[in-house]
């Protein structure tokens, strides 16, 4: 793990793996392998699933690591993406209703952004993007940005969110597919 103060250089990481050196993916799995298994737990709410999830995760970058544009986002995000998109698979596998979509998972990529840059307030990077990604929720009321929020990023299901919000699920269903219309003409 990176001592307090220093810089990870996650880009690097990532090259090195995609050269085949182990020491990137080792890196990795030091700098942030805690912090995934943190993330995957809150999704799958199953520890013993969630570090399968994360184990595969790394087989992912490892395997997947040449595919990563700089381009199209930050290296740390990308990470968090397979590993997400790994436990959210293996939610919906499972039979949770998590009502995610070709617009849901967009706006799951804009959210990832959103959920990362929280997550490293206190030296990460926030893009052009990821600014939008906020500009963006913050012009939804209160009640919707907590149920998409609910839904992306702590990978709540529908009656999971009506409980917490004490709202009807039909509401909590529309607030959902309402909001992340608005979310993809606020960041078209």
């Amino acid at each position: 793990m990176t001592e307090p103060g220093q810089h990870f250089d996650y880009q690097a990481a990532l090259a090195a793996c995609a050269r085949n050196d182990r020491h990137g993916l080792h890196a990795l799995y030091e700098q942030e392998g805690g912090r995934l298994l943190g993330v995957v737990v809150r999704i799958v709410r199953d520890h013993a699933l969630a570090e399968d999830i994360v184990h595969d995760a790394l087989i992912n970058i490892w395997l997947r690591a040449d595919s990563f544009d700089p381009a199209r986002g930050s290296a740390r995000g990308w990470i968090y993406s397979v590993a997400r998109h790994l436990a959210l698979n293996a939610v919906r596998n499972r039979g949770r209703e998590l009502g995610l979509d070709q617009h849901g998972a967009a706006a799951l990529d804009a959210l990832q952004s959103y959920e990362h840059w929280q997550q490293s307030r206190d030296g990460g990077s926030w893009n052009d993007h990821g600014k939008r990604v906020e500009h963006c929720l913050e012009q939804l009321e209160p009640e919707r940005r907590s149920c998409i929020l609910h839904a992306y990023v702590d990978g709540c299901t529908h009656h999971e969110i009506a409980d917490r919000m004490g709202a009807p699920l039909g509401t909590v269903k529309a607030w959902i597919r309402r909001s992340l219309a608005a979310l993809r003409e606020c960041m078209a």
